[in-house]
């Protein structure tokens, strides 16, 4: 059921009429604007104002189709190289004046400064409540967004401007905060805050909001990026011993318009196709002129081509071969006659993908040429539609956080904390189980080993590898393997790969596998042919069946990284140019 943050009533605050110019800022008063004095004047218009900071998670760069660039970001997914505004992130080549880069800042910052009001009026008309708990969970809503979008941008640009004061003058000018400083001044508070006053479900009529659970998990993720590990397994526990929430029954429940808030969905942005229907998706409501598409668009950047999409997203020949070696128990009931994971079917699209794509079978399709051996299907509409919405509309939710995500999380918090091998299996397999694989704790009893999924077959004449469980190769698969499978293009891996301090070893290990196959490519191309190891001429050979050409992922990207100017987006120019407080 699409809730009531999806007829925000309040869009757009405007309170000023704002102009920067080097250190001047122009201030109009306009006579007929809603301004924080003549606003917040009972509950319902603070409802209202608070709904406009849900809003802001609808901005297609925070949950829409600006997410691809990131996910263009390590070792999932790709692009092609004519498409000029992703593949700079692709090959690591964004600058300070990228799309994304600007975007994301500023629509962040829309959410903060909503967030801000809300909080700013609480401060300002304590009166307004005679419900000290209903004031309280506005509150701790607005907080609890506020960290949400605090933790984003603390960790896309390495630290934050703190901004606190809605009052637009007070800091349009502020300084740059660490990542250590944002967190513990402003996103731990809120998020403990939110933590102590949301409640743990809400009404059916407001689903969608914050809750409990959400808190505690935001709470637990940001102790396990600041390596907190005993702190960020104690808030997961919690959750998961809550009894709340549970996995459901299918991946692609997760992924569809049909299975939305489910028992697995801990935060997702609400997003509707037919709500304000001539609206391209993606428009958004940050003025007071502009109706909001309330739709994502980032189906249609990521569907295929043949289906009305722009394929900008393709899934790397690494997270192919990681979805195809993740071999289906044939003993578990949740497969009924599928040769691959249920996680790859609501995934990705290979030519010998099981069931239906855009409602016919693949093998009856054209595509998987020009070295593309894959298709994202995660976030698409190809389980319902035949074709991607021409305008751009798509009302599948973008789920922020999962159950999944949580029991990996806190499987790497036990490992790290104390080397708990057996409970990190456990919550490992607890994900495998539900994607119809075969878990770890099968391969170790029926060999004392599990396979090293991560080094590729496929490359070389590799024999497969396998070792003993360990907290060291525990943790290397659920780097390399289990998230990149179970999140595979849920904008979370640039951030890991971030965090754990092997972003440059992940790129230079798959630049290698790639240099042999474009050597391979080369000697298949004299003549006369010197190998045919890839077959690319006719057809390919499996698993991956590589066509046409070996398409270069990691060439570029494994040259451009550095740890110091490519973990983190640099600050938008924009940003740099107004705030005099910057770079001093």
């Amino acid at each position: 059921m699409k809730n009531i943050f999806l007829r925000f009533l309040f869009a757009g605050l405007s309170f000023m009429v704002l102009t920067r110019c080097g250190e001047e800022v122009l201030e109009i008063e306009n006579p007929n604007a809603i301004t924080l004095d003549r606003f917040f004047r009972n509950t319902t218009q603070f409802n209202s104002a608070l709904n406009t900071v849900y809003a802001a998670l609808q901005f297609q760069s925070i949950s829409g189709a600006g997410l691809q660039f990131e996910m263009l970001q390590g070792d999932e997914a790709a692009t092609e190289f004519f498409y000029n505004r992703q593949i700079v992130h692709a090959n690591l080549s964004f600058g300070d004046a990228s799309e994304q880069v600007i975007g994301k800042w500023s629509q962040l910052y829309i959410g903060i400064y909503r967030a801000n009001q809300v909080l700013f009026a609480l401060e300002t008309n304590p009166d307004v409540f005679d419900d000290i708990e209903e004031r309280d969970q506005v509150e701790a809503q607005a907080r609890f967004l506020r960290a949400f979008f605090y933790f984003q941008v603390a960790h896309d640009y390495n630290g934050a401007v703190l901004r606190t004061d809605p009052r637009l003058e007070a800091d349009v000018s502020a300084p740059f905060l660490s990542i250590e400083e944002i967190t513990n001044q402003i996103i731990l508070p809120d998020l403990i805050f939110a933590k102590a006053n949301l409640p743990e479900f809400w009404p059916d009529n407001q689903v969608g909001r914050a809750t409990w659970g959400t808190a505690t998990s935001m709470l637990g993720k940001v102790y396990l990026y600041q390596e907190d590990w005993a702190q960020a397994a104690s808030e997961f526990r919690e959750v998961i011993d809550s009894g709340i929430y549970s996995l459901a029954p299918d991946n692609l429940d997760n992924f569809s318009h049909l299975t939305e808030n489910n028992s697995e969905s801990i935060l997702e942005t609400a997003y509707s196709a037919e709500l304000n229907p001539g609206a391209p998706g993606g428009q958004v409501d940050d003025t007071q002129f502009i109706t909001g598409a309330e739709a994502s668009a980032l189906a249609r950047d990521v569907g295929q081509l043949r289906f009305g999409g722009f394929n900008t997203l393709l899934p790397t020949y690494y997270m192919h071969e990681l979805f195809i070696r993740d071999a289906v128990d044939s003993n578990n009931p949740i497969n009924d006659g599928n040769l691959q994971s249920k996680r790859m079917g609501a995934s990705i699209a290979p030519l010998n993908a099981d069931g239906l794509y855009y409602l016919t079978a693949p093998s009856l399709q054209n595509g998987w040429g020009f070295g593309q051996t894959a298709y994202v299907k995660k976030h698409t509409n190809w389980y319902f539609l035949p074709n991607e919405d021409g305008n751009s509309r798509s009302g599948i939710n973008f789920r922020h956080i999962r159950l999944a995500d949580v029991f990996l999380m806190y499987a790497e918090a036990v490992l790290e904390a104390n080397g708990d091998v057996d409970t990190a299996i456990d919550f490992i397999d607890r994900v495998r189980t539900r994607a119809g694989v075969i878990t770890l704790r099968q391969y170790i009893d029926d060999t004392g080993e599990f396979p090293e999924f991560h080094k590729s077959i496929t490359v070389r004449n590799n024999a497969e590898t396998t070792v003993a469980p360990s907290i060291e190769s525990v943790m290397t698969h659920l780097r390399r393997v289990e998230r990149p499978l179970e999140l595979f293009a849920e904008g979370h891996r640039w951030k890991d790969l971030v965090r754990w301090g092997i972003a440059g070893d992940v790129l230079n290990e798959l630049a290698q596998d790639e240099a042999w196959r474009l050597e391979i490519e080369r000697l298949e191309n004299l003549d006369p042919p010197q190998s045919n190891e890839l077959n690319l001429i006719a057809g390919g050979v499996g698993p991956l069946f590589i066509r046409g050409r070996v398409r270069p992922d990691f060439q570029q990207a494994s040259v451009n990284y550095n740890p110091s100017n490519k973990d983190y987006f640099p600050l938008p120019a924009n940003e740099v140019q107004t705030n005099d407080q910057l770079n001093n």
